[in-house]
């Protein structure tokens, strides 16, 4: 290769990091980085921290999908390669996987051949220890446990007189981060006391290993719990922080890595343990106390034979959804078909939930005619016996009891009587997602849903309408 050739190299390898990192995972381990839309994503926020555009980050992604090898290694590499007087603090729950990040960013790349080849950055002669090692020009990579002696040391470079005055964004150049990467064991996550010594760590030191209010920090993490650093953070300082949250499966019900993990493979996950798989895979952390339902409805695979109804719940206010569930009962059971939660418009959901109901073929359809329920009932009878569904007898009829105590008092029954099948967590998922996170105590979002499966089992398992 020439020396032309090297240099339009050299000048690609630090303008795309996504592509600094594919180029050195293949010199490293002999093959490609298999890129997926959530590393560009990752890739776009770290670059976005480069630029001086965020200073503080957290990126909340599922183990095994590449964040330590794209977030932790390939950006500190990545930014020697900009400037080799960068000064990184790299933390983790453990001082054996800070270090062994730490070595791995030291051999696979500094004294790489291929690395070298381009950026030149190199050690000082002196620097052998995995812990703690310095660049020829002055650069340093610190690696410890989030409990750590960090005491003596600060992560980027002190600013400037000009950097006072003027736009850091402008003015000065990348050097240098504080980089944690599962600052908490998840054994660890629900244990007060070493989740609050996590938290206050980061307060009482970390958050001040800075050499400057402009040096980024970032965070790359598995949500384990409602309270956990991210959770701290968040619900203490708000939009200070960039979120960039991942879910393994989005909200259209597909899989974020297919490559990694398939659907079948993530249901199954989470029929196992569906309160680490919502921390650890969906990002949407739960207490294991104090939800009403969680994920504990029974499933089933196949439709029985029985009496098809519909309960729907119309939106009372604007920021309400929709919530109408079509279920046929069997043997003193509900075994939900479909389910309409939707926070648009009657005009939008009238003509859906029509198509549900003709779908499904339900003979009874209840609807709450409180605000509004009974004007939607007449719209969609009429759409009804206008697409040919003349089975469907609508019946509307006022709630008047209070509906936080009609939920509270008959979770038990619902949980108990309500089966959902087995995939209903994509078939169905911003339903799954306020269900399964509905707390019993507490400010909820919303309680449509689950006044909605409580007027099922109120209905049709409970009532005088139940002839099971």
């Amino acid at each position: 290769m020439t020396n032309v050739k090297d240099g339009l190299k050299k000048e690609r390898l630090q303008k795309d990091f996504l592509y600094f990192t594919r180029y050195f995972f293949k010199q490293n381990y002999n093959r490609k980085f298999v890129v997926s839309p959530h590393h560009q994503k990752i890739a776009n926020k770290l670059q976005e921290v480069i630029d001086g555009k965020c200073k503080r980050l957290i990126i909340n992604i599922a183990p095994r999908y590449g964040k330590t090898e794209l977030a932790v290694k390939a950006f500190i590499a990545y930014g020697f390669a900009l400037n080799p007087r960068s000064k990184f603090l790299h933390v983790s729950y453990s001082q054996e996987l800070a270090v062994a990040n730490s070595e791995e960013v030291r051999d696979s790349f500094i004294l790489s051949p291929e690395y070298d080849r381009f950026f030149n950055v190199g050690l000082k002669p002196s620097s052998t220890a995995k812990k703690k090692w310095e660049t020829k020009d002055g650069g340093v990579l610190y690696a410890t446990a989030t409990g750590g002696q960090v005491t003596g040391f600060g992560a980027g470079d002190v600013d400037s007189e000009d950097d006072f005055f003027n736009d850091y964004q402008q003015t000065s150049k990348f050097s240098g981060a504080i980089v944690i990467d599962d600052p908490i064991k998840p054994e660890d996550a629900d244990h007060p006391l070493i989740r609050n010594k996590v938290n206050q760590r980061f307060e009482s030191t970390l958050k001040n290993r800075v050499n400057s209010v402009n040096t980024p920090i970032i965070i790359i993490m598995q949500r384990l719990h409602e309270d956990d650093l991210c959770g701290h953070l968040i619900n203490e300082y708000g939009n200070e922080w960039d979120v960039l949250k991942l879910p393994c499966i989005d909200d259209e019900g597909k899989p974020l890595w297919e490559f990694k993990h398939d659907l079948e493979w993530l249901q199954k996950e989470q029929s196992k343990n569906p309160i680490n798989f919502s921390r650890q895979y969906m990002q949407n952390p739960k207490s294991r106390e104090g939800l009403l339902y969680g994920d504990n409805f029974k499933t089933y695979n196949e439709i029985p034979s029985g009496k098809r109804f519909n309960y729907t719940d119309t939106a009372d206010k604007g920021a309400d959804y929709l919530c109408s569930i079509s279920y046929v009962v069997n043997g003193g059971y509900a075994y939900v078909l479909d389910v309409v939660y939707d926070d648009n418009k009657n005009e939008i959901t009238e003509p859906i939930v029509t198509d549900s109901l003709k779908k499904n073929n339900v003979g009874t359809c209840y609807i709450e005619s409180n605000n509004g329920g009974r004007a939607f009932s007449r719209n969609v009878d009429r759409l009804s016996k206008e697409i040919g569904n003349g089975k469907t007898v609508f019946k509307p009829f006022h709630q008047s009891k209070n509906k936080e105590a009609r939920i509270l008092s008959n979770a038990s029954n619902v949980l108990n009587h309500v089966i959902m099948p087995n995939d209903w967590s994509t078939r169905f998922p911003k339903f799954y997602k306020s269900v399964t996170g509905f707390l019993s105590q507490g400010k909820n979002p919303h309680d449509d849903a689950e006044d909605t499966l409580t007027g099922v089992y109120e209905k049709s398992l409970k009532s005088e309408f139940y002839a099971g």
